[in-house]
């Protein structure tokens, strides 16, 4: 991709995902995701309906009139965007691959942490943490994501979420917001995400596409394993096959849902001819 089409592509994601964070994610973001607590700001006198045990007894002794302390949230927070780039995110039968949706999905997320003043962070894993970039506020910091989510190559095609979130607590040493998109098409991370889920807010945005849920009667198919790359035979006619893939794939969206359940974490599950705004923002309101 030459630098005056990414640059478009940039755009365009950004004309788009901007819009949605501004008008709909900014202030569903902000309520559901809180500060560390409560910072004192300032005292000003007392006004009719101001709760009592707020009244600062030491300046209202002074002035002999009562003053009450205000104080305000403490809102700086960390988002983490957590981003599978393993070859099975190139799949897609609608209008657009899982990789393209993911990308939509990190950039609206990422302008809603802009629009709060939080910071935000990139972390690119297939088998390997393949680019981590560090929590930072601004736009020009959440532009430079977008074009990572839209250009970056992976050394590898492989999956391996356990190392993507061991890698986490490696660098990430006070709490963050977590969004680890992927397909879930993996094994063994259930105890690392647990020991993730007790020191951070982790939500899980599964990404999948509805032919990848069951495979249609077509005969004999030449099949690619998209994280391999090694081809196979199919016989697709057989009910044995189909029914096999079909409890595989149910097999690994049932340990996605029970390891990010009993871990206390987030769960989101957004087919890519499905609206992830809907999905995102009904999300939002039941934390909220």
């Amino acid at each position: 991709m030459d630098t005056k089409e990414l640059l478009k592509k940039v755009r365009k994601i950004e004309i788009k995902t901007r819009r949605l964070s501004d008008h709909i994610f900014g202030g569903e973001y902000h309520s559901t995701f809180k500060g560390r607590g409560m910072t004192f700001s300032e005292v000003r006198q007392y006004q009719f309906g101001d709760d009592v045990r707020s009244i600062d007894w030491n300046v209202t002794a002074r002035y002999n009139e009562p003053f009450v302390k205000v104080f305000e949230e403490e809102r700086e927070l960390t988002m983490m965007l957590m981003v599978d780039v393993s070859g099975s995110e190139l799949f897609g039968t609608s209008n657009q691959f899982k990789k393209e949706i993911v990308t939509e999905i990190s950039a609206t997320l990422a302008f809603s942490a802009l629009q709060n003043n939080d910071k935000v962070g990139l972390i690119l894993f297939s088998d390997e943490v393949e680019l981590f970039i560090p929590p930072k506020k601004g736009k020009s910091h959440v532009l430079r994501i977008i074009r990572e989510l839209l250009e970056f190559t992976p050394k590898s095609s492989k999956t391996n979420i356990a190392e993507a979130l061991k890698f986490l607590t490696n660098v990430m040493k006070k709490k963050a917001i977590v969004f680890v998109l992927s397909d879930f098409i993996a094994d063994d991370y259930q105890n690392t995400l647990r020991i993730v889920g007790n020191k951070h807010d982790v939500t899980g945005i599964r990404v999948f596409d509805e032919r990848e849920e069951s495979i249609p009667n077509l005969g004999m198919v030449q099949m690619q394993d998209a994280e391999t790359g090694e081809y196979q035979l199919v016989n697709t006619q057989s009910k044995r096959v189909r029914y096999a893939y079909g409890q595989y794939y149910k097999d690994k969206v049932a340990y996605y849902t029970d390891s990010f359940t009993k871990s206390g974490c987030g769960v989101i599950n957004c087919r890519t001819d499905e609206s992830y705004v809907r999905k995102l923002l009904g999300y939002f309101k039941r934390r909220a």
